[in-house]
C-alpha cells in the first residue's frame, strides 16, 4: 500500500483528500502547515508527497525543496491555482512531478497519483546498467517556418561531436530536442542520461554529475556513480544549466576539458567519452557578463546553439501538438474525443501559452477529462484562459466587462480594454514576436514586457 503524505493549510481539503485517497487504496496522512507537513515527512516517510503552493506558514517551494533535499526520488505533486502558471512553471523546475490546478478535480489527482507512483526510483547504478535510450520517437516538430528552420539547423550539428546550448522558455520542448540530436548523432547506441540542474540542491549537484565513494561525506552510506559515467559512450544533457553554483560550475569545466574525472572523495581517474548539450531559459552570454557563469565554461559549451521558439510563436503548429496530446490524454483517460471546438480553438491561438507545450498539454489532459462529448468545448478549459479575452486587468483587481461599474471606473476600464487590444492585435500581427510587436506599438521591450506582465498576458 503507498503512502501519501497531503500538506493543505485548508482543514477541509486535507479531511476530503483523507477520506478520498483511503478509498482508493492508499495509506494517508495529513499536515494543516508546512512545518508540521516537514515533521510528518521525516516521521512518515511517504511514497508520495501531494502539497498546496500557498500555505499559511512557509511556501508550497519551501516544502518541495526540503522533501527532495531528504528524499531526491520521491514524487511531489503541487497545488497551485490556474492563474499561477509561473508558480507551477517554477515548481516544475525544482523538481515537482507534476502540478494540479484549482478547482481540484478528484479524478484529476488519482490520475496524477498512479502516474507518478509508476515512476522507477532513480537507482543510478541499475540506470547504466540498462544503457537504455530515451529517445521520444513521437516528437512533435510541427510545419511553421520557425520549426522547419529548427530542424535544418538540427540534422546539420546532430551528426558532429560538438557541444550545444539549447534555449528556451521553460516547457518548450528543450529536452525533446536534445534527445533527437542524440538520436541522430553517431552515439545514438550509447545512452542518453538528463541532468536537471534547478532541480538539484547546491549540496548534492558535485555528487550527482560526478559521482562519490562510500563514506565520502555524511550520508554516502554506497558508492554512487554519476551523471557522467551514466552517459560514458553517449551523451550528457544538462537542463537549466545556469543554476550550477559557482564551485561546481569549476569542477565541471575541469571534467569537460580533460575527458577525466574523480568521483568525491575517490582517487581513481576514469576516463571519459561524452558529447554534452546544454539547455538554459537564460542567455548563458548574459549571465556571464553578470558573472552568474564562467566565461570559460560558456565558451566550452558554445561550440553551436539552438534556440526553441515559444508556443505562441508557432501559429498552427500548436494544433499538431493538441493532437498529439489528445491523442495521449485519450489512451490515458479511456476517451475517444475527436478534437477541439472552433472556439477553443480560437481560443488557443489568441492565448499566450507561457507555459508553452507543459502547459498546453495539461490543459488538454485536464479538458480531456471534464469533456462528455466529442469534442473538447470552451466549458471545459480552465475558467482564466476560457476568459481570457472577458477579462480587463486593472491596476487594482480582475474585473469582468459585465460587472456595473460607475462612469470613472469605466473611462478606466475602457482605456485598459482598448490598450490590451491594441497590445493584442499587434502580437498577432507578428506571430506573437515581442520585440517586432513592440517597434509596431512604438515602445521599448521592456515597457511592452511591463504592460503584458501588467494585463496578465
Amino acid at each position: 500500500m503507498a503512502k501519501i503524505l497531503v500538506v493543505d493549510d485548508d482543514q477541509d481539503i486535507c479531511l476530503l483528500m483523507n477520506r478520498f485517497l483511503s478509498k482508493n487504496g492508499y495509506e494517508v496522512e495529513t499536515a494543516i502547515s508546512g512545518l508540521l507537513g516537514l515533521k510528518k515527512l521525516k516521521e512518515f516517510v511517504p511514497d508520495l508527497l501531494l502539497t498546496d503552493f500557498k500555505l499559511g506558514d512557509i511556501d508550497g517551494a519551501e516544502v518541495l525543496r526540503k522533501a527532495k533535499e531528504m528524499f531526491p526520488d520521491m514524487p511531489v505533486i503541487v497545488i497551485t491555482g490556474y492563474s499561477d502558471i509561473k508558480v507551477a512553471i517554477n515548481v516544475m523546475k525544482m523538481g515537482a512531478f507534476d502540478y494540479v490546478t484549482k478547482p481540484l478535480f478528484p479524478d484529476e489527482i488519482l490520475m496524477n497519483i498512479k502516474k507518478a507512483l509508476k515512476i522507477e526510483p532513480k537507482d543510478i547504478s541499475i540506470a547504466a546498467k540498462k544503457n537504455t535510450k530515451t529517445v521520444n520517437k513521437k516528437y512533435i516538430f510541427g510545419n511553421s517556418a520557425v520549426a522547419k528552420n529548427l530542424m535544418k539547423k538540427l540534422e546539420l550539428v546532430a551528426p558532429t561531436n560538438m557541444s550545444v546550448i539549447i534555449y528556451g522558455e521553460s516547457g518548450s520542448g528543450k529536452e525533446a530536442i536534445a534527445k533527437t540530436i542524440h538520436a541522430k548523432s553517431k552515439r545514438s547506441d550509447g545512452p542518453f542520461i538528463a541532468m536537471d540542474c534547478g532541480a538539484i540542491s547546491k549540496e548534492l549537484a558535485g555528487s550527482e554529475l560526478f559521482g562519490h565513494e562510500k563514506g565520502s561525506f555524511t550520508g554516502a552510506i554506497n558508492q554512487k556513480m554519476g551523471h557522467f559515467e551514466m552517459a560514458n559512450g553517449g551523451t550528457l544533457f544538462l537542463d537549466e544549466v545556469a543554476n550550477l553554483s559557482y564551485e561546481v560550475q569549476v569542477s565541471l569545466l575541469r571534467v569537460v576539458q580533460e575527458q577525466k574525472l574523480k568521483r568525491i572523495g575517490g582517487n581513481k581517474e576514469i576516463n571519459l567519452d561524452v558529447r554534452i548539450l546544454v539547455a538554459s531559459n537564460e542567455i548563458l552570454s548574459e549571465a556571464v557578463s553578470k558573472g552568474n557563469f564562467r566565461e570559460d565554461l560558456f565558451y566550452r559549451f558554445n561550440e553551436f546553439s539552438l534556440d526553441v521558439p515559444p508556443l505562441r510563436e508557432r501559429g498552427n503548429d500548436l494544433f499538431e501538438f493538441g493532437a498529439f496530446f489528445l491523442d495521449s490524454a485519450n489512451k490515458e483517460l479511456e476517451k475517444s474525443l475527436k478534437g477541439f471546438s472552433e472556439e477553443v480553438k480560437k481560443l488557443f491561438l489568441s492565448y499566450p501559452w507561457f507555459g508553452n507545450l507543459r502547459e498546453l498539454n495539461n490543459v488538454i489532459k485536464r479538458s480531456a477529462l471534464l469533456s462528455e462529448g466529442d469534442f473538447i468545448e470552451a466549458s471545459s478549459l480552465p475558467f482564466e484562459l476560457a476568459n481570457h479575452k472577458k477579462v480587463l486587468f486593472t491596476e487594482s483587481k480582475i474585473v469582468d466587462i459585465k460587472e456595473p461599474v460607475s462612469v470613472q471606473k469605466s473611462f478606466k476600464m475602457a482605456a485598459s480594454e482598448a490598450e490590451y487590444e491594441m497590445i493584442l492585435d499587434a502580437l498577432k500581427q507578428v506571430n506573437f514576436n515581442k520585440s517586432k510587436a513592440a517597434e509596431l506599438l512604438n515602445i521599448d521591450r521592456k515597457t511592452l514586457y511591463n504592460k503584458m506582465k501588467k494585463m496578465n498576458f
